[in-house]
């Protein structure tokens, strides 16, 4: 049986990617509602962090509006938000260090630019959180 803790964190995730959607059908689809994906427009979510706190090669682990981000910053212009708990046992992981993201668990260990598996016991990657710079700022998308 699944652990509570997980399910309750996968299915805000899920609710936290539905309703995004659900308001984009709504929106009037003018550009300034919809800013192109993986820009820095001036307009954006909510803050995260600021784009300077996010090392380019590293990351950083950052309070978001549904819980913990992990974001990960592969180059200079690039950013991507993943969730910081490790889907084998539910155990935070650790900041990106030499290309890697580490589970202090069970030592599963994770792609630093993508959250891809490399190395169980986990069986899948990171979830994606939908991230952007915006400005100075990485934001929520």
């Amino acid at each position: 049986m699944p652990d509570p803790k997980r399910r309750a964190v996968v299915c805000g995730l899920l609710a936290g990617l539905v309703a995004p959607a659900s308001l984009a059908a709504c929106s009037s689809g003018t550009p300034a509602a919809n800013p192109p994906a993986g820009g820095s427009s001036g307009s954006g979510g909510t803050p995260l962090a600021k784009l300077a706190d996010v090392p380019v090669g590293s990351g950083a682990i950052v309070d978001g509006p549904s819980g913990k981000v992990l974001i990960v910053r592969p180059s200079e212009n690039e950013v991507k938000g993943l969730n910081p708990v490790c889907p084998h046992a539910g155990v935070t992981v650790s900041q990106p260090a030499g290309g890697t993201i580490t589970c202090p668990g069970h030592g599963s260990v994770f792609d630093a630019a993508t959250g891809d598996m490399k190395k169980g016991p986990a069986t899948t990657g990171l979830i994606p959180i939908p991230v952007k710079i915006s400005g100075d700022s990485v934001v929520t998308a």
